[in-house]
């Protein structure tokens, strides 16, 4: 098998850096699927794999530089090319509707945005933050939307502080 590797080129892997990085993409990929999890509970145009597969090539955008350069990679030139790229496939669930002059679909463009954080984190073998940030990335979508069920909506369909306020009953 040695012969092999060596007629490839790249030496025999080495099974921790192996382990390391199979941990690395699972984790990526099991928190991200916390959040698609909700998305494709709730119906919505990018669901569970969408924000597997957007955290799983966050995560190796990531690893490889990592790998390649023994971690001395510029990590933060890295975020400044991920970060609008996956804001460019997070506008393609952005919808605007003349007819109600509204726009759908914010909530999902920042999943897919928050999957690609938690992806860069777990791929940079951060994966208590990327498990923070799945936490509260999930948080926000389940309680904060309970929240909003019970907000009084204008007609335009936003909250109005006013409405949250008891009436004066003392005239």
């Amino acid at each position: 098998m040695e012969a092999f590797w060596q007629e490839v080129g790249i030496g025999a892997p080495d099974f921790a850096q192996w382990m390391r990085v199979a941990l690395r993409l699972g984790a990526a990929i099991a928190l991200a699927g916390v959040v698609g999890f909700d998305r494709e509970r709730r119906q919505q145009p990018a669901g569970l794999r969408t924000h597997m597969l957007v955290a799983l090539g966050a995560a190796l955008f990531t690893i490889v530089p990592l790998e390649v350069q023994g971690g001395s990679t510029d990590l933060a030139r890295l975020v400044q090319g991920l970060a609008p790229g996956i804001g460019f496939l997070g506008a393609g669930a952005i919808l605007k509707r003349e007819e109600h002059r509204n726009v759908h679909g914010l909530t999902t463009a920042a999943s897919i945005w928050l999957a690609a954080a938690i992806g860069f984190a777990a791929g940079s073998g951060q994966i208590g933050i990327a498990a923070m940030g799945t936490v509260f990335t999930y948080a926000i979508l389940v309680a904060l939307r309970r929240l909003e069920r019970n907000l009084p909506t204008l007609p335009s369909g936003k909250s109005s502080p006013e409405q949250h306020t008891k009436p004066d009953t003392a005239e």
